[in-house]
């Protein structure tokens, strides 16, 4: 009957790391964006 409970906690921590990744991206992202802007000024 724990099975469930499982799987919620493993596709929780799934979703975590997916959200911690696109974040991490997307911070990434702009972070070289804005040292490419200062190379060109």
């Amino acid at each position: 009957m724990e099975n469930w409970l499982m799987y919620a906690l493993l596709a929780a921590v799934l979703l975590f790391f997916f959200f911690m990744y696109l974040m991490l991206r997307r911070t990434f992202q702009g972070f070289k964006e804005g040292l490419q802007q200062s190379k060109k000024k």
